[in-house]
């Protein structure tokens, strides 16, 4: 009776943040409200054990390694080839926040606080559960209350700056459009997969959600054999098994062994979501008024000084690339917010600024793409790559 419970009263507070988060249109993330309305329980007295009696924290905690091999299935080469000024643009902007905490930030709120920062920052809420693993770890429980706060709020920076910059953007492109130098071209979100693969495509009666799942654990498993193996062989951490789920999944995709999102083939995405959910918001149980005081100008700091970071080297990497440095900047940002608000940001800056069906076109034609494939290389791999390599600093 008491599991039932929690996991009615988590998923009851889940839709009120995605309800939220549909009438604000993601201005207040679900992330946000979800955090605000578990840490007011926790006060007043919501059980601290609450996702662990729901049984979604231990769920979530063996579903991280499935949910990265599913992420990998969704990355296309062939789209990164095309889109490459903007994985350069986007990378540029993770190593700004890697410089601008450890050489700006350490110094002001402390070494270990900045190494704990930069991945979350730089991604979502998979980088929060291994930075807050990490400052587990070291016995700082503090820490990793920081590191899912981070998670929450950086999207209150993320989206003004993205915005901002998209609009002035769009006003370019619309000029371009109108004087006739923008070339009528016809690009597409979706990118066309590749012709034969490595693997052939199992029948359809023999193609279950069963098979979907277990092909994607095998991924999952031999990542963390590798991984495994390579720190028995090294002595420590060189592989990540995070990291090698990610490139996994990749590669299983481009062979053709697993289907492009697997999990949503196999039915399963949704709850995996909500498991990996309650991962990150079960450190708010140790979030008392006192440490979120505490944290409070370390967490303020930390995005001013990784925004700055952001906004310098996407700029320069725009300037060498020759990419509008408008658009660089608001490529960078989408590492404080990913999927879906680069979707969102995009098509609502178009909205506002197209004045007919065809100019509406144009810009989503001109920055979408764009800042779909940022939102995936920053919060999707190279968050995850980075707290690979910046946890064993601690």
């Amino acid at each position: 009776m008491e599991a039932i419970i929690s996991l009615t009263f988590i998923l009851v507070v889940y839709s009120i943040g995605d309800f939220i988060s549909v009438k604000t249109k993601s201005i207040v993330s679900m992330l946000f409200t979800c955090s605000v309305i578990f840490l007011i329980g926790f006060w007043i007295g919501v059980p601290t054990t609450l996702f662990e009696t729901s049984k979604l924290q231990g769920i979530g905690g063996l579903l991280i390694t499935l949910l990265l091999v599913h992420m990998g299935t969704m990355l296309n080469f062939k789209q990164l080839k095309e889109q490459w000024k903007t994985v350069v643009v986007a990378i540029a902007a993770i190593v700004g926040i890697v410089i601008a905490l450890l050489v700006i930030g350490a110094p002001i709120i402390g070494r270990e606080a900045a190494i704990i920062a930069a991945p979350p920052i730089a991604g979502g809420v998979i980088a929060g559960i291994q930075m807050a693993d990490a400052a587990r770890a070291i016995g700082n429980e503090s820490y990793a209350v920081l590191a899912t706060l981070l998670v929450v709020v950086q999207g209150f920076v993320g989206y003004p700056i993205a915005s901002f910059c998209l609009k002035i953007e769009a006003k370019h492109v619309l000029k371009k459009l109108r004087s006739g130098e923008l070339a009528s071209e016809k690009s597409s979100v979706q990118v066309a997969e590749a012709k034969p693969k490595f693997f052939k495509p199992v029948a359809a009666k023999y193609a279950s959600e069963n098979l979907y799942l277990a092909k994607a654990a095998v991924v999952a498993l031999l990542a963390t054999f590798v991984s495994a193996k390579t720190m028995e062989l090294v002595g420590f951490n060189l592989l990540d098994k995070n990291i090698l789920s990610l490139l996994f999944g990749i590669l299983a995709a481009e062979t053709g062994f697993l289907d492009r999102e697997v999990l949503k083939e196999a039915n399963a995405f949704g709850f995996a979501m909500v498991a990996l959910m309650a991962v990150i918001f079960s450190n708010l149980s140790k979030a008392t008024p006192q440490i979120v005081l505490e944290l409070l100008s370390t967490i303020v700091l930390s995005l001013v000084i990784g925004s700055v970071g952001i906004i310098i080297f996407s700029f320069l990497a725009g300037k060498i690339l020759k990419v509008s440095p408008y658009l660089a900047v608001a490529i960078g940002a989408s590492a404080l917010f990913g999927f879906p608000g680069t979707y969102i940001i995009s098509n609502e800056v178009a909205v506002a600024t197209g004045e007919n069906s065809e100019e509406v076109a144009a810009i989503v034609d001109a920055i979408m793409p764009k800042m779909l494939v940022a939102g995936f290389i920053t919060v999707s791999i190279a968050s995850v790559v980075l707290a690979g390599i910046l946890a064993p600093l601690l």
